[in-house]
């Protein structure tokens, strides 16, 4: 029986009797290869259910030497892009016929654990590292475990990757405000005390080279850390912000999800958006339409599907997909958050005052 078992009494032998087929395409019907007819597979799975019958994993990985697991290492499980990423990455995966086993590392300690026992060493057949960014010494370690690394939303030179280009579509974002007149440009970035990085840290790049390539000088003034989530710190930025000798008349958020309380922290002082300020998001939020935002809008769900099929390839043929990159699309989707700069307000003494800086 090629050294499969099943879970109930009947036996792989039986279900290709059944379905009239031999007990290896049996074996390759339900393990998920690609190369079983579709016909065949529906006969092979009906026989399948009607006896009860399951491979056991451990048996099969006994033959096969595979477990039919992948495993996905992430930062957290509470933002909007990475569980998106996951919703997209399971079902498609399950189509290949495969497990998916979640590590979410969150805090300092946690992360010495995983990568002092490195549990998913014999547990899967890959590994998929999301939005989580690697020192060097850690990604050498995960080298040792001896299985292909796929890395998802953030490229990793010479190794398998999916990712949008980071850089080039907040340059594009950055280039849009500037279009539309803006000239003080804020950019709010996610803070990190507890050590972990986001790989969308390279945004702020693509920032930076629009506005030098607009022959606007840096201005750290305008370059902002928040909590990714909750805390007062967002509203004394902002406050910072606005308290400048010359506010910025447009702010790039890093996320959406930072971009929707810098949205409730304007409108709650009386800033009007975007006649005052405009503000720009990233990600493609789900909730972007409904609070009007606009955003660079990434393809998480489209994401998590191009892993799963990306380390399914590698999977089967590592030395032909073991370094392959695959790169999605950024859209840029403008809504009534962003706006043309504000005409500049004449002061007293004649002068135009910091609100109408162009």
């Amino acid at each position: 029986m090629n050294g499969e078992v099943a879970e109930k009494g009947a036996t792989l032998a039986d279900v290709a009797q059944r379905a009239g087929v031999s007990p290896s395409t049996v074996s390759r019907t339900l393990r998920g290869l690609p190369t079983v007819s579709p016909a065949t597979r529906a006969r092979v799975e009906q026989a399948a259910r009607e006896l009860s019958f399951a491979i056991s994993r451990s048996a099969s990985s006994l033959v096969t030497g595979r477990t039919g697991r992948v495993a996905v290492l992430v930062p957290n499980l509470d933002s909007w892009f990475l569980g998106a990423a996951l919703a997209g990455m399971a079902p498609a995966l399950n189509v290949a016929g495969l497990d998916m086993l979640v590590y979410s590392v969150t805090t300092a300690e946690q992360r010495a654990q995983f990568f002092d026992r490195l549990p998913a060493r014999r547990n899967a057949d890959a590994l998929l590292v999301v939005s989580f960014a690697l020192s060097p010494e850690e990604r050498a370690r995960l080298d040792e475990l001896g299985m292909p690394l796929i890395f998802v939303s953030q490229h990793e030179q010479g190794r398998a990757s999916v990712s949008v280009d980071d850089v080039e579509a907040a340059r594009r974002g950055t280039r849009y405000l500037l279009n539309l007149g803006h000239r003080r440009i804020a950019y709010l970035e996610p803070a990190d005390p507890s050590g972990f990085a986001w790989s969308s840290r390279a945004r702020l790049d693509g920032y930076r080279m629009a506005l030098a390539e607009a022959g606007i000088a840096r201005d750290e003034d305008l370059v902002r850390q928040v909590p990714h989530w909750e805390g007062p710190s967002l509203d004394a930025a902002v406050g910072r912000l606005l308290s400048l000798a010359e506010p910025p008349t447009a702010i790039f958020a890093e996320t959406d999800d930072i971009a929707f309380r810098l949205l409730t922290v304007l409108r709650g002082v009386n800033v009007p958006v975007p006649q005052r300020v405009s503000v720009l998001g990233f990600d493609g939020h789900t909730m972007a339409e409904p609070w009007d935002l606009s955003t660079l809008a990434q393809p998480a769900r489209g994401l998590g599907e191009a892993a799963a099929e990306l380390a399914r390839r590698v999977i089967d043929d590592p030395a032909t997909h073991r370094e392959r990159q695959v790169v999605l699309p950024v859209e840029l989707v403008p809504r009534g958050s962003t706006g043309p700069a504000p005409a500049a307000r004449p002061e007293a003494d004649g002068r135009a005052g910091p609100a109408g800086s162009s």
